[in-house]
């Protein structure tokens, strides 16, 4: 008989909270329950038909073969080309890593560079998986709390209090989930004015979601010369072009460590799939405006939940500038009842709205801040309308 015994490091780590509540939906929808699932991250929009034509091509060209562990070159060279038009970053192409999602392009660079005890600053709230990677690589995560009262965004001088000489990185997202909160230029250039006075700390920044902003210009954090050398911008086409089935992330970094990223996924996946790579071409090369539409909506969603959230008492929310979510404080729910179930915590809120409401919310502890929970509002308006009267419901019923 064997005995089942897994590997220590595995423990480290805990299941993707959003990835499990996504799970728990689509049991009890198996099960006949008429569940509205807010929970997962991904647009309801398809992939556009240039896109999916790009694919369709490529088959027909036969790119069936195995690719270059970085990326094709002319991916590689379009997605240079895409930094330096949107962004105003210069890349060479040899600075580029695609990779299979944007999550594989960070976990390239937490363990090509995050060693046994290396502290890496996370502010809070920070995407499910930042923590668990840095956990995987035996990195120490070092929190930075922003609540609501600060739009969730970060200080110059909170950081500067959280560096040690410990500190290895900082890595957060902007615009953010589960915020969808968007740093401006100035607010990065004032962290920037912290970081470049310590050379050895590595910002990685995630930009997944760029091009669903509702405020103007995107930032990116490399575009400050005094810390380019020491940032990692990753991006994808995942959330932007309404791609996330395709798995196609990819990074810009300086060159030694966009060479340990392609070392450390040489070992691990190899290449990414040919043909997502031909549609992610034809994808970062085309246009930013052919996006534009799906922003609006996002936007048009985004109000509408925002004023629907702000009709139930107790429910404070900021104004998200970008992404497409809603992180409001619940806390003010917390030691109440129903007579059955009390509410200690955002947890024990997502589970009751669940089982007593079929709606299925993600806890703000998945993302650091116990006094939140995440909506996604990436799904119809009628179905979000119906999710806003469920969770009006239920939250009158506790005492």
């Amino acid at each position: 008989m064997s005995i089942e015994k897994l590997a220590a490091r595995l423990s480290k780590i805990s299941e993707s909270q959003t990835l499990a509540m996504a799970r728990k939906s689509r049991e009890l929808q198996a099960q006949g329950k008429d569940v509205i699932s807010l929970s997962i991250g991904e647009p309801d929009y398809d992939t556009p038909d240039f896109i999916k034509e790009a694919a369709k091509k490529a088959i027909d060209q036969n790119y069936t073969h195995y690719t270059p562990v970085a990326g094709f070159q002319d991916l590689r060279v379009a997605i240079a080309d895409k930094f330096k038009r949107d962004n105003q970053i210069t890349y060479t192409p040899e600075q580029i890593v695609v990779s299979t999602g944007a999550k594989q392009s960070i976990a390239n660079v937490i363990l090509s560079l995050v060693d046994e005890g290396d502290e890496v600053i996370v502010p809070i709230p920070y995407w499910v998986s930042y923590i668990e990677l840095i956990k995987l690589a035996d990195g120490i995560p070092v929190y930075i709390y922003a609540g609501v009262n600060q739009n969730f965004k970060i200080s110059a001088e909170q950081l500067e209090a959280a560096i040690t000489p410990k500190t290895r990185m900082i890595i957060f997202s902007t615009p953010c989930n589960p915020s969808g909160s968007v740093y401006n230029k100035q607010e990065l250039e004032a962290l920037v004015k912290v970081l470049e006075k310590y050379p050895n700390i590595y910002i990685v920044s995630d930009e997944i979601y760029e091009h669903i902003n509702f405020v103007g210009k995107h930032e990116s954090m490399a575009q400050f010369p005094s810390v380019y050398n020491n940032v990692i911008t990753v991006n994808g086409v995942s959330k932007g072009f309404a791609m996330t089935g395709w798995r196609i992330g990819y990074i810009g970094a300086p060159l030694w460590i966009a060479k340990a990223c392609e070392k450390m996924q040489g070992q691990f996946t190899s290449g990414t799939c040919s043909v997502a790579q031909r549609a992610a071409l034809a994808a970062v090369a085309a246009d930013p405006a052919v996006v534009k539409p799906m922003r609006d909506g996002f936007l048009k969603r985004r109000d509408m939940v925002l004023a629907l959230l702000n009709d139930i008492p107790g429910i404070k929310t900021n104004v998200p500038d970008g992404a497409f979510y809603v992180f409001p404080d619940i806390s003010a729910y917390f030691g109440k009842s129903d007579g059955t179930t009390t509410i200690n915590n955002s947890a024990d809120l997502c589970m009751y709205l669940l089982n007593s409401a079929n709606l299925a919310l993600v806890s703000g502890d998945a993302f650091g801040d116990d006094n939140c929970v995440r909506f996604s509002y990436a799904t119809s308006e009628d179905k979000l309308i119906e999710a806003i009267k469920r969770l009006k419901n239920a939250l009158l019923l506790l005492k």
